[in-house]
């Protein structure tokens, strides 16, 4: 083994898990023992009904199959399965090599076909050269939860508190140990995840995860994994975002939205540093680092008993608390010719130029909103031609309720003179700003489809400000 070069990314093979399937016992302790240094888990059995024990309890990301097998053949097994219920990748042995056996097998999608008797390191080759294609489909699908996020690595500023900030993130990324970020919503809690991330110089992918947007009941899921079959529609197994994140970090977003029953498996996996997919008995090793966001006030959602303390414990760990714009004014004279340049791309329009009295203007507001508020008033500024100076007076439409209803312009919550439609379009992106931009936890809330909170939106985008 020792002659064997390893592969340079082997931490994060650790997250698969593998099927021997030979009736050799020998061939059996041989590759239990090299691949054992390899994967998280590592399986054998002598025949098909052994093996099929094993993949009902089990999720495996790799089998390697011998094509004779007493009773019932390799082949014929997988065969049996419909093409969503077979294991991901397959490496077939034998030793009775004909074409029309490499035939049947390459349709099965065999990733490889190995002749017997083969050496250890002909085997490990073909295991590293399928685990590296699944690794690279591990990137693509956290590279799909990156899709129009509009990605910006720098934090802008150039306040203390910024610089502080930037401070934090340069002292806690090296560490394994888990973070939490506290702040409003739209003060870019992610973002700093994100330089954690970059910093710390992990080999795997960020992968962010919202967790106030996916359905309660489907969150174990999505995290953990699942085996095909362990509960209805769950036809295909699947990785969870865990695996996806091996190696890297996993951003939990909105973590005060996590319901209780999941926040006792969490605390289980950053205890165990293990995951165990839904519908499988055995646990899978993880190597990924947790960073959690949210814009509540933990503390006090344990005291309420909303929160688990003793997951609140671990993961404050480190800590960093984001302060709101109103406190870091002077960032703006940063933030808005970024945000100018980057949405003028966006638009495919010409940059337009704001007076140094019209940025000034701007740190008169306290924005409730925070960064994202700002982003949002400039893009309205742009598409209107106006001047970002110019919204500040109508910034009701995304202030809070509460601060809405506390205005000198209220009365029972809004201005009389508003009209019904000015209330609904102020309530709804009121809830939108609570749940920090997401429309689909914002639509469950109101109550009404996702698709009606997109229609709104884009008939407000033909309007002027509401009065």
């Amino acid at each position: 083994m020792s002659a064997i070069a390893l592969p340079a990314n082997l931490s994060q093979y650790k997250a698969f898990s593998v099927l021997i399937v030979d009736d050799e016992v020998g061939i059996q302790v041989m590759l239990k023992k090299a691949l054992g240094k390899w994967f998280g888990l590592v399986d054998t059995a002598s025949s098909v009904e052994e093996a099929e024990i094993l993949k009902s309890d089990n999720y495996y990301d790799l089998m390697i199959l011998d094509i004779n097998l007493p009773g019932e053949s390799g082949v014929e097994w997988v065969t049996r399965y419909p093409q969503q219920e077979r294991p991901n990748d397959v490496i077939f042995m034998t030793g009775y090599a004909d074409i029309q056996t490499a035939i049947s097998a390459l349709r099965l999608g065999a990733t490889d076909f190995i002749l017997k008797p083969f050496s250890l390191e002909q085997m490990l080759g073909a295991v590293s050269r399928c685990l590296d294609k699944r690794l690279g489909e591990r990137w693509q699908s956290a590279l799909k939860h990156e899709v129009d996020r509009h990605v910006v690595s720098e934090i802008k500023g150039a306040s203390v508190q910024t610089a502080q900030l930037k401070s934090l993130i340069k002292q806690f990324a090296p560490s394994k140990a888990s973070i939490l970020i506290e702040g409003e919503s739209g003060t870019g809690k992610e973002l700093v995840a994100r330089g954690v991330h970059q910093q710390s110089e992990r080999s795997g992918p960020f992968v962010p995860v919202n967790c106030g947007a996916i359905a309660p009941e489907l969150l174990e899921s999505e995290l953990f994994g699942h085996a095909s079959g362990a509960f209805t529609g769950a036809k295909k197994s699947r990785e969870g975002l865990f695996r996806v994140a091996n190696a890297g970090t996993l951003f939990l977003d909105e973590i005060g939205e996590m319901p209780l029953s999941m926040q006792s498996s969490l605390l289980r996996v950053l205890e165990q540093r293990t995951i165990r997919p839904v519908g499988t008995e055995k646990e899978i090793p993880i190597d990924v680092r947790v960073v959690a966001a949210t814009n509540r006030d933990l503390e006090h959602e344990v005291k309420q008993g909303r929160f688990r303390a003793d997951l609140f414990y671990r993961l404050n760990v480190l800590r960093i608390d984001v302060q709101p714009l109103r406190e870091r004014k002077r960032d703006i004279n940063e933030l808005v010719p970024f945000f100018t340049q980057l949405l003028a791309k966006e638009l495919s329009v010409d940059e337009p130029r704001w007076t140094h009295q019209e940025v000034n203007h701007m740190h008169q507001y306290d924005w409730p909103g925070n960064i994202r508020e700002l982003k949002n008033c400039i893009e309205r500024a742009i598409l209107l031609k106006q001047s970002p100076a110019e919204q500040l007076p109508t910034q009701v439409c995304s202030m809070t309720l509460n601060q809405v209803a506390n205005s000198d312009e209220a009365a029972e919550g809004y201005p009389l003179q508003w009209e019904l439609r000015d209330v609904e379009k102020a309530h709804i992106m009121a809830v939108v700003e609570h749940h920090n931009g997401n429309k689909s936890a914002a639509s469950r809330a109101l109550g009404v489809a996702r698709k009606t909170l997109e229609r709104k939106y884009k008939e407000w985008a033909c309007e002027q400000p509401c009065p």
